[in-house]
């Protein structure tokens, strides 16, 4: 396997324009229906710690979880696509990944891989967001002004022929033939089976987005639909304020954390649930909200500030630090996944924390 690392200063090789180019390419190799798209993916189960080098079948390689969205390149005879793990075609979406795509890629294969967006040295999720709410007019100026970047890490189809039913370790080594004739924005994922290198990406590769890793099965078929891979987050303490709480004050479930921005109190991320202990912990400290707390009295029960479903809010005075602890998913510095409660932080005070952008 090979042992390149992530690197933040790959954005800077990127394309900086969407190329408009023909997605058909008559008369070259085509696809077995099942991978024609939409294409069943394989899946990865949470695990808490990363996985023993001789965890799964034929030993562990691992890989960088990235923070971007799954999407499965089609390229055949007749049509180049790009498609999410929900089935969904989002050709339209990224037309800088297409056209790398036709460029680079030959008709009749099937990569998997992770879309992702740089900016500067970190993945920027909320630029992948972007592309998904904006009118079709707007995805070039978009694609122009911040390109994508498609990070492959299997091959499942090449020169018409299904690979699934080959070993992970085979599939690979073919992944790598058809990469070494990539440029940016198509480029290939490191893998290692050296656990102390994967330790290493684990721990220093966060800064930049990486989630953490991904452990496969070197001697595996591909798996559509299964959940045989094996995932762990990398996960770090920091500080936020109790702006509020899921539940009364004196038995709160949950803390609704903030920060602040530009001198205002926004909500960037909710604890998953307190156990008893914690939950009357910090029903100690809080004391309930004056009239000028800014925020709503319901909330999304998905991303924050959004969503179908919403739930009350029990606002708190602003005035406890607390530290959480957070996987590296953010966007436009809001957490994205549930954080954990640690502790109260009764040595810091508000003004310690840091405003975010």
């Amino acid at each position: 396997m090979g042992d390149a690392a992530p690197a933040g200063a790959a954005s800077a090789a990127l394309t900086r324009k969407a190329v408009r180019v023909p997605l058909s390419a008559p008369g070259l190799p085509g696809l077995p229906p099942e991978l024609s798209g939409p294409v069943a993916v394989e899946l990865a189960k949470p695990v808490p710690t990363i996985p023993a080098a001789n965890a799964l079948p034929g030993g562990c390689v691992y890989e960088p979880k990235w923070d971007g969205y799954r999407l499965v390149v089609v390229r055949s005879g007749s049509t180049t696509r790009v498609w999410s793990k929900q089935g969904r075609d989002l050709t339209d979406r990224f037309p800088d990944v297409v056209a790398a795509a036709i460029a680079q890629i030959p008709a009749g294969t099937v990569v998997d891989g992770e879309v992702v967006i740089w900016n500067g040295s970190r993945l920027d999720f909320g630029l992948l967001q972007r592309r998904m709410v904006s009118a079709p007019g707007r995805i070039g100026a978009l694609a122009a002004a911040h390109p994508a970047s498609y990070v492959a890490f299997d091959l499942l189809a090449a020169g018409g022929a299904d690979l699934r039913s080959w070993k992970l370790t085979r599939r690979r080594t073919a992944l790598e033939d058809l990469a070494a004739r990539w440029a940016p924005p198509m480029q290939l994922s490191p893998a290692t089976t050296d656990p102390e290198e994967a330790r290493t990406w684990f721990d220093d590769y966060r800064p930049a987005g990486i989630e953490g890793l991904v452990a496969k099965g070197a001697g595996t078929r591909y798996a559509p639909g299964r959940r045989e891979w094996l995932k762990v987050k990398s996960w770090e303490t920091t500080e936020v304020l109790a702006g509020g709480v899921i539940g009364p004050i004196g038995a709160p479930s949950q803390l609704v954390a903030g920060r602040y921005r530009d001198g205002e109190l926004v909500v960037v991320g909710r604890t998953s649930p307190l156990n008893p202990r914690q939950s009357a912990e910090l029903a100690a400290v809080l004391t309930p909200a004056s009239d000028g707390h800014p925020w709503p009295e319901r909330i999304g029960t998905g991303a924050f500030g959004g969503g179908r479903l919403s739930v009350a809010v029990t606002r708190v005075a602003p005035t406890v630090v607390v530290e959480v602890s957070a996987d590296a998913a953010l966007q436009a510095d809001v957490f994205r996944h549930p954080l954990r409660f640690v502790r109260i932080r009764a040595d810091l005070r508000p003004d310690d924390l840091p405003p975010i952008r």
